[in-house]
């Protein structure tokens, strides 16, 4: 009895624990040029004192209102998306646009809908994110506890078909293109007049990119291509401080290349996989990313697998 009771308090305690004392975090708005601004996240692992805000989300103010690129990862951090929003502006956010169907990407959607937003994504990237909702769903209770109660999954209800699409809301333009880069369905959002580039999960700074089970980094590196043809003058990454082409290219450009080019190569030449890992172990010009020790082997081997079944 003494022991159940000894568990059961100690599992109230971490319960309270989640739900309030860790999640002092609070996300601050940088302005990137005139009307646009980047809320840049934490570039560690999801947590219930980020809520889940670990990623870069972005907002646009008009007359009209405000278009939020990105709704966090669960109530309680939309909530805390929507605090740093009203730290620039008065301006209600009228409009959510979804860069992807990862869970801050989305989960965030509800929240807004509620509120009154319309909530907008590419068909692909609506489709991925219902039906990846209950696993996304699972995943971020593990990680967040108690901190996502209330949270309700909400692929986005408007939807642009097509690889791209063009939008227009509150007197700004946003062209949507699909990516299928980290996440199936993944789009950056560009902005033509302002020349800035919220590019989802495609481009990593500061921290190693993450090639997922269900990446595609022949997807990443074509895509990747496409942004720099535009000749972004900011880019606002999925993770990682605004930036300018150079350093995107540096770090998430000169990876997807190097992914395709070595890796790749070495699996369509059927050369063994853990003599090509080994090969390419040490990698200095990416060893000062965050993650690097975590991740990179895990991203050959993905990479290795992928090219080798083409």
């Amino acid at each position: 009895m003494l022991k159940n009771y000894v568990l059961i308090l100690v599992a109230a305690m971490l319960g309270l624990f989640a739900l309030g004392a860790r999640a002092d975090y609070q996300p601050m708005a940088e302005k990137v040029v005139d009307n646009v601004y980047a809320i840049v996240g934490p570039l560690g692992q999801r947590s219930a004192e980020n809520d889940g805000l670990n990623a870069n989300f972005g907002f646009v103010v008009t007359p009209r209102g405000v278009i939020l690129i990105d709704s966090g990862a669960s109530l309680l951090g939309a909530k805390k998306i929507e605090a740093a929003i009203a730290k620039v502006t008065k301006q209600p956010v009228r409009w959510v646009v979804n860069t992807g169907s990862q869970d801050h990407r989305w989960l965030g959607n509800d929240y807004f809908a509620g509120k009154g937003a319309e909530v907008i994504a590419l068909s692909r990237t609506a489709a991925t994110q219902a039906e990846y909702a209950a696993q996304h769903m699972d995943g971020m209770k593990r990680f967040l506890g108690e901190r996502m109660q209330g949270t309700q999954p909400l692929p986005a209800p408007k939807t642009l078909a097509g690889q791209s699409a063009t939008l227009e809301r509150g007197g700004e333009t946003l062209e949507l293109t699909v990516t299928n880069a980290h996440f199936p369905g993944d789009a950056w959002i560009w902005l033509p007049k302002q020349r800035v580039m919220f590019s989802g999960d495609l481009v990593y700074v500061d921290r190693l990119l993450g090639v997922l089970p269900w990446s595609s980094v022949k997807n990443g590196q074509q895509a990747f291509k496409a942004l720099a043809a535009l000749k972004p003058a900011r880019i606002v990454p999925g993770h990682g401080r605004v930036c300018d082409q150079a350093q995107a290219q540096r770090e998430t450009g000169d990876y997807y290349d190097f992914l395709a080019g070595k890796v790749g190569a070495a699996a369509k030449d059927m050369e063994p996989m853990d003599a090509t890992l080994d090969r390419y172990a040490d990698l200095p010009a990416f060893k000062h990313l965050d993650n690097y020790e975590g991740l990179h082997r895990a991203n050959m081997n993905r990479a290795f697998t992928e090219f080798e079944s083409q």
